[in-house]
């Protein structure tokens, strides 16, 4: 079984669904952890528009749309395509086949006890999520890692029992049909959720307490003065709360200068800073953090085929390997046919 490149690193695999334009929530939870990787590892990400089918699938008409513009976000935030190889899920039909003989072993209980089956049915009430795909979801997730030997996985606190199932299977798998699969590893990210400008637990495009990667530095401003800070502090001069306050979370998060943060926290708690001053100095460390990925997103925009022919391209690198681990698979499942 391969475990590693032939440059000796050990395969790194994650994908995001293509859903709309991508937020601050992304780039904290993902992106930012995905980027450094790529030094260290050989990384494969992926557009996984058939996870976006689980619960988007009664209307597909941006799906495509979503994946260009997501795949332009995370060249412009970083990603290397010349160091990682970045592809669309449904253009690797092995995906589908690996996720099917997994279905054979691994019981049904199992994928209803991933506790975020339950939290999305009840927070996506709009949508009927009673269908096979939406429930197995997180196996499809399993066959994503174990098609490519994938050694680690990045997860933020979220998605560590998705994780778990994947561990689960891939050696209930084994069991029956020998040493065929790698068991991933977690990668546990270090800042892997970002609050809502609402003071909302999770910065969401559902919940519109977003701010997009794309948006402009006027925009941006806007929806930093409407953010939600201590609501016990009626004036500038009455002490107010730091810890959990979502302005200082985005400071914590963006803001490099920690003597200027330091400075802001401490006036906060004894009441000689306004909420001005504390919204404007974020704004300004989140505009100079997101001009130079606007910057690098205008670019690849600008050739309208430089997306799609790097996602060929890297979906084709993708399969090769896909390929070569479903032959290992199907002769360890006795349905190889010559």
């Amino acid at each position: 079984m391969t475990t590693a490149t032939p440059a000796g690193k050990a395969r790194v695999v994650s994908g995001m669904r293509p859903t709309g334009p991508l937020h601050l929530g992304h780039l904290v939870g993902a992106l930012g952890n995905w980027v450094p990787l790529q030094d260290t590892y050989d990384c494969y990400y992926f557009v996984a528009d058939w996870h976006a089918l689980t619960s988007d699938y009664a209307n597909t008409s941006n799906l495509t749309a979503f994946a260009y513009e997501m795949a332009a976000d995370w060249i412009a935030a970083g990603l290397d395509p010349e160091k990682s190889t970045l592809f669309v899920q449904s253009l690797v039909p092995e995906h589908a086949e690996l996720y099917l003989l997994l279905s054979m072993v691994v019981p049904v209980p199992w994928l209803e006890r991933v506790p975020t089956y339950k939290e999305q049915q009840e927070n996506l009430k709009d949508k009927d999520l009673s269908s096979i795909g939406f429930l197995g979801y997180p196996l499809l997730q399993t066959a994503d890692v174990a098609l490519y030997d994938a050694r680690f996985v990045p997860v933020g606190d979220d998605q560590v029992a998705h994780l778990e199932l994947a561990r689960e299977s891939v050696r209930r798998f084994n069991n029956f049909f020998g040493d065929v699969l790698v068991e991933p590893q977690p990668l546990l990210s270090k800042f892997s959720r970002l609050p809502g400008l609402d003071g909302d637990k999770k910065m969401s495009k559902s919940l519109g307490n977003t701010i997009h990667l794309s948006e402009s530095a006027e925009d941006v401003r806007k929806k930093v003065r409407s953010m939600y800070t201590d609501p016990k502090r009626v004036r500038a001069d009455i002490p107010g709360t730091v810890e959990g306050n979502p302005v200082f979370i985005y400071h914590d998060a963006f803001n490099p200068n920690v003597d200027e943060v330091n400075d802001l926290k401490e006036r906060y708690r004894a009441g000689k800073v306004g909420d001005v001053e504390v919204k404007t100095k974020l704004a300004n460390a989140l505009n100079a953090h997101l001009e130079p990925i606007r910057e690098k997103r205008a670019q690849v925009l600008a050739n309208p085929n430089t997306v799609r022919d790097i996602l060929h391209e890297g979906s084709r690198r993708a399969r090769a390997v896909a390929i070569e681990t479903m032959e290992r698979v199907r002769d360890a499942v006795k349905i190889t046919y010559r």
